[in-house]
C-alpha cells in the first residue's frame, strides 16, 4: 500500500498533507499585494519580473501537484495555469486600491508565463518531476558506532 494512502473499507483515501501549500502561497502573496512597501533595489535592476515569474511558477507547481490535478496530467496542468493567471490577474487588481500601488498588465503577464513554464516543466521534465517529488524527510538507516573496546583483541 502507498503510505500516502490509507485504506478504509476497500477504498483509497489520499492523504491530503501537501494540499496547504497552495494556500500558504496565496496568502503570502495577498500580503505582500496589500502592503504598500515599494520594491527594495536598485532602480537599475528590474527584480519585480522575474520575482514574480518565481512566485506564481511555485504556485502554478504547487496546484499542479494536488492529487486531483494529478488524476489527469493534463486538464490539471491547464487548470492550474488558468487558476493561477486568474489569481494573478486579482492580485493585480488588488493592488489599484492599496497606496503607493499601481495594476501593472507586465506583472500580470510574468505571472502567467511562470506559472506556464513552471506547469510544463514539472510535467514534461522528468528530472524536475522526480527533484520535486522526493520526500525530504526520509528515514535512513542509522549509523552503528563500533568503539575498538567491543573488537576482540587479534595478533597483529
Amino acid at each position: 500500500m502507498n503510505r500516502f494512502c490509507s485504506e478504509s473499507a476497500g477504498l483509497k483515501r489520499p492523504d491530503r498533507r501537501g494540499s496547504w501549500c497552495p494556500w500558504v502561497l496565496v496568502a503570502v502573496i495577498t500580503w505582500e499585494s496589500v502592503s504598500s512597501i515599494p520594491g527594495v533595489g536598485p532602480a537599475w535592476l528590474s527584480f519585480d519580473k522575474l520575482a514574480h515569474f518565481g512566485v506564481f511558477g511555485l504556485l502554478g507547481t504547487t496546484i499542479a501537484r494536488l492529487e486531483t490535478a494529478r488524476r489527469w496530467p493534463l486538464i490539471g496542468a491547464l487548470w492550474a495555469i488558468v487558476i493561477v493567471s486568474a489569481y494573478g490577474f486579482g492580485d493585480e487588481w488588488l493592488q489599484s486600491f492599496t497606496p503607493d500601488r499601481s495594476m501593472e498588465y507586465d506583472d500580470w503577464v510574468a505571472d502567467t508565463l511562470g506559472a506556464a513554464m513552471a506547469v510544463i516543466l514539472y510535467l514534461r521534465w522528468t528530472r524536475t518531476r522526480r527533484l520535486l517529488e522526493t520526500h525530504v524527510g526520509r528515514r535512513r538507516q542509522p549509523r552503528v558506532e563500533i568503539s575498538m573496546e567491543s573488537l576482540p583483541n587479534l595478533p597483529a
